[in-house]
């Protein structure tokens, strides 16, 4: 079996954080303006401001990604989770949002959130089964988002 490899973010890497975006936003007709200004600056918009990145890397091509974004200095969302299509069933997005939620532990992080949609359904089941609890939807800077959920740590 192939090992997948979860990686720091750096530049080079851009364009796949792009393609392994724009392939499930525009799949489901969610790509809306604050997916473009985080795709298009990550650096700026999540790195910049104290957040993370991580990309899943399997057979030396960049399958997966997950970030980090600060909200305050005790919360972060997690934001752009997504995996190539041709790469879904060998767990690499539980493995990517685990990873996340590691690091929000190593660094004193007490609650981690994200904003979704319905239509999502294989997504929200790997929140639910990683500890995601769905709370009130409010806060929402997101057009096609349509519930939320967070994580107590």
């Amino acid at each position: 079996m192939k090992k997948i490899e979860i990686i720091d973010y750096q530049e080079i890497y851009h364009d796949d954080l792009k393609k392994i975006s724009y392939e499930w936003l525009k799949k489901y007709g969610l790509l809306e303006p604050e997916d473009e200004k985080m795709l298009n600056n990550p650096k700026k918009i999540i790195l910049d401001q104290g957040g993370f990145i991580f990309l899943a890397k399997y057979n030396e091509e960049i399958v997966g990604t997950v970030s980090l974004m600060k909200v305050d200095c005790y919360t972060f969302e997690l934001v752009k989770i997504g995996v190539l299509e041709k790469y879904r069933g060998l767990n690499i997005g539980e493995i990517l949002i685990r990873k996340a939620i590691d690091i929000a532990r190593e660094n004193k992080i007490k609650k981690i959130i994200l904003f979704s949609n319905h239509i999502l359904k294989y997504a929200l089941d790997l929140y639910k089964r990683m500890g995601f609890k769905e709370v009130e939807f409010q806060d929402n800077k997101y057009k096609e988002s349509d519930l939320k959920m967070e994580m107590i740590l």
